[in-house]
Formats: C-alpha cells, structure tokens, sequence
C-alpha cells in the first residue's frame, strides 16, 4: 500500500510541474487506514494553497473525515508564513495520524522544522519512500536551494551530425512539430528562458509557450551586453515579464526598452560583457528554479565553457546537413582539445522518441550531486 500511495502521490506533483514556479512540485494523497483514498492534491500556481491543503480540501469535499488518516506527501510539508500559512498546521488541525513523506524540504525556512513540529504534536512521520523521484521532479528547487543557482538546461535541436544550422543561418525546421510542441512543453515548466541578442536580432523569435496548454507564461532573460535588443522585437508579444542583462548602460536605448517594460541589470565582466555566473547568482536570487536555455552557438558556447550548463535537452532529426553550425562554438577554455580525455563527460539521463526525431537528456556528469 506504501508504495502505490506514494505512486499516487507522485502523479499529482507530476501534473503540478509546469504550474508552481518558483514552489516546488508537490503532490499529496491521504488514505484511511485500510487503504481508501480520502483525498489527493496538489501544489497550485504561486500564492495558490499546496498539496497538503488540496488533498485535504478533497476529502472534505467527498465527505471523507480525516482523523487517524495518513498523509502521503512528496516533500516536508512547510512550517512558516511564506505565500500561504503552513501546512503542517492544516494537517494536524485535520486528525491526520501519520505523515510519509518523500524528501525533507533544502529550503533553510523548512529543513527538518516541518517534521519537528508534526511530530511535537503527536503526529508519526516517516521520511524516504519515493526519494529519488520527487527530487527530480524538483531538481531545480533543489539546485537553488544549496548551490544558489538554477538548474541549467541547454536545448538545442540538431542534425544526426550535430548541426544546428545550415552555413547561411537557416535553421527552421530541422525537426518535426512533434519535437517542437515537446519543446514547449520543457518551457512551459521552466522557471525562466534565456536567450542572446544574436537570437534576437537574427531570428526575431517570440520564445513563448504556445504550443501546449500553459497557466504562466515564463519570464525571458537576455544576454544583451551593448542592449541592442530592438524595442519593436517580437519577444515583448507575449505580455511576461523580459530582463535583459548588460554589460553597460546605454541611457537611451535602456528607457526605450524600459519603455516596453522590460528590466535592465548591468553585469559586466573584465571583459565588457556579461557575467554569465553572476547573471546566474542573480537569477537564483529572482528565484528562477529552472533555467531554459534557447540561444545560439556562440553564447551556448560561453555557458558551457564557464561550466555553468547542468543538462542538455537534444532534439535529433534524421538528417544530415553537411557543413553548417553547431549546438556550441569553442565551448572549452584554450581553443580545441588535444586529447578525448579534456571532453565534457556526459551522462545519458533519458532517450526517447519524439514523432520521428530522438530527444536525448544529457547531464553533466556529478552535476547533480548536491
């Protein structure tokens, strides 16, 4: 019963992923003794109630008393005042016999306190079934909470030869609308999108969600060094939030962007352009969980050679395109390698078929052990 309870529980934070940036995807189930479902829920969008207070909303709804019932839930259920009041209040204030719960909550605000009050009241709690899932549901929670930084997600779509773009630029489509809707779907859940202003003014690309159903549509971030970013570009379309990162502020063209309702932070490095790492500290800070990657050869190249990619979301056709661009240039401090033992080691984390095209997920090897 253990485990199909935690099953269940796990489907809810499944579905809430897209929805409940910058909270983590949390699902909760609470069942009777003999194993009846009382009720399941789920964490909404932000400011919205979590799991625990949906499950238990559910059981009342079916007129199911909780007391002396379990609650299975994917995370330490929260013990402060944040967006919403905690929900190891609502659970004890309800009967519930027993917490199980999948992971302790990283975030300092919690960590260890949600069970510690539960338990001074009485209630039993259990820790560790369903671990290793419900962290990856929210690696990128996770990633924020220890290491301060989102998780990074590169995406590309490619040739079997690694090409990205024909020699002259042109690269749509190279895969099939299966892969570009599952796309959306990896945007959908991101906390941010990053872009660069070669993007911008090359493509003029909207960077949105639109090819599946989304609540939230994620703020854009752009690498826009000398804020050349046009203020008439389509990515100011789709009414979210744009932050555009600079090594230096032109007063103009920052009021005429500004104008548009983006937000302009000046980052430079030694070198006149922008910090990637501290874009990233800053981003962490505007709690961005998961960071998607869409840009172009050159600033995917800088991300991956100051190590500051955690994963790489590959889209394959195929096809070959002979010469042409790939997914990164000059990705490797010291210009190109000399020997294989100076590659980036990978791991394959998933290969699945999408339409007629491969999606491979990629992780940077030890990257995720934090």
């Amino acid at each position: 019963m253990l485990r199909r309870m935690i099953e269940l529980a796990l489907q809810e934070a499944r579905q809430a992923l897209p929805h409940t940036a910058p909270n983590p995807a949390v699902g909760c189930v609470i069942a009777a003794p003999d194993g009846t479902v009382l009720g399941r829920g789920r964490t909404q969008a932000v400011g919205g109630p979590h799991a625990e207070v949906m499950a238990l909303r559910d059981a009342t709804a079916q007129g199911h008393a909780t007391a002396g019932a379990t609650a299975y839930v994917t995370l330490e259920p929260c013990s402060h005042h944040g967006r919403t009041g905690p929900c190891c209040d609502a659970l004890i204030a309800a009967g519930i016999r027993q917490v199980v719960a999948s992971l302790a909550d990283p975030n300092p605000r919690v960590a260890g306190q949600g069970f510690e009050r539960l338990r001074a009241a009485g209630v039993q709690v259990e820790v560790g079934p369903g671990a290793a899932e419900a962290r990856e549901l929210n690696l990128g929670f996770f990633s924020r909470m220890v290491r301060k930084m989102p998780w990074v997600r590169m995406k590309a779509a490619a040739s079997l030869d690694g090409k990205t773009a024909l020699s002259n630029g042109v690269s749509q489509w190279i895969t099939g609308e299966a892969a570009r809707t599952d796309g959306h779907a990896w945007r959908a859940r991101a906390g941010a999108l990053l872009t660069g202003v070669g993007t911008v003014l090359e493509d003029n690309p909207r960077l949105d969600v639109r090819h599946v159903q989304a609540t939230r549509q994620p703020p854009l971030v752009v690498v826009d060094s000398r804020l050349q970013t046009p203020p008439d570009a389509r990515l100011f379309i789709a009414g979210r939030a744009v932050w555009i990162y600079a090594a230096a502020r032109d007063e103009a063209r920052a009021a005429a962007l500004e104008a548009r309702g983006a937000s302009i932070t000046c980052l430079p490095n030694a070198h006149g352009k922008v910090d990637l790492a501290a874009l990233m500290a800053d981003l962490a800070r505007r709690e961005v969980n998961e960071l998607h990657v869409e840009a172009g050869h050159k600033l995917n190249g800088s991300l991956m050679r100051e190590g500051l990619v955690d994963e790489l979301l590959l889209y394959l056709a195929p096809k070959f395109l002979g010469e042409g661009m790939g997914i990164a240039s000059q990705p490797f401090a010291g210009g190109p390698l000399e020997t294989l033992a100076g590659a980036l080691p990978l791991q394959l984390h998933s290969v699945d078929r999408v339409g007629d095209d491969l999606r491979l997920v990629a992780r940077v090897t030890g990257r995720d052990a934090f």
